[in-house]
């Protein structure tokens, strides 16, 4: 599943970060965190590799 905007796509990365041990899972906060408890490390390599361009900020509500 690729990330739906830009702050995903980079939550995704630092989590993949602690996954892979580069970070620590302490400095982990909000979505990045709880990426870091739910998601494999192959479902955050796929969401924070996807193509940037075009994506909002954030993702809407609507």
């Amino acid at each position: 599943m690729p990330a739906k905007s830009k702050s995903q796509q980079m939550a995704a990365g630092a989590a993949l970060a602690a996954k892979r041990g580069e970070t620590k899972v302490s400095d982990l906060e909000g979505a990045a965190k709880s990426m870091y408890d739910s998601m494999s490390e192959e479902e955050l390599e796929e969401m924070a590799s996807s193509n940037r361009k075009g994506k909002p900020n954030h993702k809407s509500d609507s």
